[in-house]
């Protein structure tokens, strides 16, 4: 028996993180993290879950408007399944995982110890010196060795902030840095030489996620200081991401769950990045980033790369308790989920009290 879908909503949720200063950086200042939300429901009682990840207002741009009969009304769920952006409709690629995939999985290391996590909560542009020494220090006891910091504003503040936190972290654990955007090519190289003395692992984002030859042209100049460069969460295609690996444009591949067309298009990246012998070090946080990356990056591992090798995942703590199946972090490292699906479902009364702009929490903040 086929069964149909009978209903489709789409909800603004936001949460107010600028008040805290969650998620700022040199291009964001004062974001709230925030989703388009859906849920598809069927005559049968099984729903579908999903969402795109905004900072705000960019969800009244990825909602579409309610309407009495949405896309999909009257279709099989299956119709519904494949790369959403390419734009295909029925007939699409369905990319299936057998869980038989997880025999290759050497002595349950996965399963027992996680997989390698790097943090970005300690250190948003916005924090000050006290909130990020004493972020640090909480970090460093709950077994963080990999920290990454917000850059790219003011440099001398940038080389202030910096030279915090490694003396912070210490001379041994892991510092990247993130401009998100901000610079140009020629700036991009002057700024990051001046960050040099403190060994950075890498630098993301340093210019316009569409340049690929200035990536190119800054990797060029800053393999000889040992600074690789990490893009890719603004990429909105396999073939941009195709073109960044075969120009050497990029030393660390970071993929994000919700940018590309979702699953299989991530999977196509996956495969390129093994081919050229880049690690994958996904993009994550924001609203659920971290409940549907953790999905690829054991499938990277398990059934793509085989190594764990320069790989780690992006971890920021906020907004989890939002979920139904949240990620689970054991020492500094994502652990495998135990429960079918990606993550996608959030509690029905945080997403009420959160809906913009009629939930409680939005009502309080607005009649202020």
């Amino acid at each position: 028996m086929s069964h149909k879908i009978i209903n489709v909503t789409v909800r603004d949720v936001r949460f107010p993180t600028s008040l805290e200063q969650h998620g700022s950086d040199a291009m964001h200042t004062d974001p709230d993290y925030s989703t388009a939300y859906v849920v598809i429901d069927t005559d049968c009682g099984l729903k579908g879950f999903g969402f795109t990840f905004t900072l705000g207002k960019g969800t009244e741009i990825v909602r579409p408007r309610e309407r009495s009969d949405p896309p999909g009304h009257g279709c099989s769920p299956e119709c519904c399944v494949g790369p959403v952006g390419e734009g295909r409709g029925q007939g699409g690629d369905l990319f299936i995982t057998c869980m038989g995939c997880f025999s290759r999985l050497p002595e349950d290391l996965m399963l027992k110890e996680g997989y390698p996590a790097y943090t970005t909560s300690c250190a948003w542009l916005g924090y000050s010196d006290q909130l990020l020494k004493q972020l640090c220090t909480d970090a460093l006891k709950s077994g963080w060795t990999k920290f990454k910091v917000k850059v790219g504003a003011d440099l001398e503040d940038d080389i202030r902030r910096c030279r915090l936190i490694r003396q912070m972290i210490g001379p041994s654990n892991t510092l990247m840095i993130d401009a998100n955007q901000r610079w140009d090519v020629a700036e991009a190289i002057s700024w990051v030489s001046s960050l040099a003395e403190f060994k950075p692992l890498w630098i993301e984002e340093p210019t316009s996620p569409d340049d690929i030859l200035g990536h190119a042209a800054i990797s060029k100049a800053l393999a000889p200081l040992g600074i690789g460069v990490a893009t890719g969460e603004q990429c909105h295609s396999r073939v941009m991401f195709k073109q960044f690996l075969q120009a050497s444009a990029l030393q660390f591949v970071q993929i994000d769950s919700c940018r590309l067309g979702s699953v299989n298009e991530n999977l196509a990246v996956l495969l390129m990045a093994h081919k050229f012998q880049v690690p994958v070090c996904p993009h994550a946080g924001g609203v659920g980033l971290c409940e549907l990356v953790q999905h690829l990056i054991l499938f990277d591992y398990i059934c793509v790369s085989g190594s764990l090798s320069n790989r780690m995942c992006e971890y920021v703590d906020h907004l989890h308790e939002h979920f139904t199946s949240p990620v689970v972090i054991h020492n500094a490292h994502y652990m495998p989920p135990k429960e079918p699906g990606y993550s996608c479902e959030m509690l029905e009364s945080s997403v009420q009290r959160h809906q913009y702009p009629d939930g409680d929490v939005w009502k309080m903040i607005i009649n202020k």
